[in-house]
C-alpha cells in the first residue's frame, strides 16, 4: 500500500471515530432521566437512597442530588430540557461538518484546526462554568476528558493531512 493510501485510511478511521464520538455524546443529552436511573442502578446505589446523606459516598450523593434536581425541573419546568435537546443538535451538526474532512482531508484541513480549538476550549469552559454552576471538581474533570480524548485523533488527522498535502505537491 502506498503512503497516500495509508494516510487516507488513517485519517478516515480517526475522523469516523471523532464523528461517532460526537454523535454518541450528543445522543446522551436527550434521555437524561433514563441515563441517570441506569447509572444509579449500575452504581448499585438505588438501595442506598434511604440512608443518611453522611453515610453515602460522594458519587452516590451527587447522583441522588442530580436526580432530585432533574425530577424537580421535569415537574415544574419541563421546557428546560429543550436546552439539552439543542445541545444534542449542536453535536450532530458539528459531526456532519466533519464529513467534509472525510471527503477531502487536505482541502478541509481547517476542520481539524476547528476541532482542535473546540477540544482545547472544553477544558477552561468546563472548569470555569462548572465551578459557577456548582459542579463537583471530579465531574468537571470527566467533562474535560472529552476535550482531551477528542484532541489526540484530530491532532493526528491534522498532521497526516499536512503530510498528504506534501505528497500531492511532490507528485505534481
Amino acid at each position: 500500500m502506498n503512503r497516500e493510501m495509508q494516510l487516507r485510511r488513517r485519517i478516515k478511521a480517526l475522523t469516523w471515530l471523532f464523528i461517532i464520538g460526537l454523535v454518541l455524546s450528543g445522543a446522551t443529552a436527550i434521555p437524561l432521566r433514563w441515563e441517570l436511573d441506569s447509572l444509579i442502578k449500575l452504581w448499585d446505589a438505588e438501595e442506598l437512597g434511604s440512608q443518611a446523606a453522611a453515610d453515602l459516598d460522594f458519587v452516590t450523593l451527587w447522583l441522588f442530588q442530580v436526580r432530585n434536581a432533574l425530577d424537580m425541573v421535569e415537574y415544574t419546568n419541563p421546557f428546560l430540557a429543550y436546552g439539552t435537546d439543542w445541545l444534542a443538535f449542536g453535536h450532530f451538526v458539528i459531526a456532519i461538518a466533519f464529513v467534509g474532512a472525510l471527503r477531502d482531508p487536505v482541502r478541509n484541513r481547517w476542520l481539524f484546526d476547528f476541532g482542535l480549538i473546540a477540544c482545547a476550549l472544553v477544558i477552561p469552559y468546563a472548569l470555569v462554568f462548572g465551578a459557577v454552576r456548582g459542579i463537583p471538581f471530579w465531574w468537571r474533570l470527566i467533562d474535560c476528558s472529552f476535550g482531551v480524548s477528542g484532541f489526540l485523533p484530530l491532532w493526528l488527522c491534522r498532521k497526516w493531512a499536512k503530510q498528504l498535502a506534501e505528497l500531492r505537491l511532490e507528485a505534481s
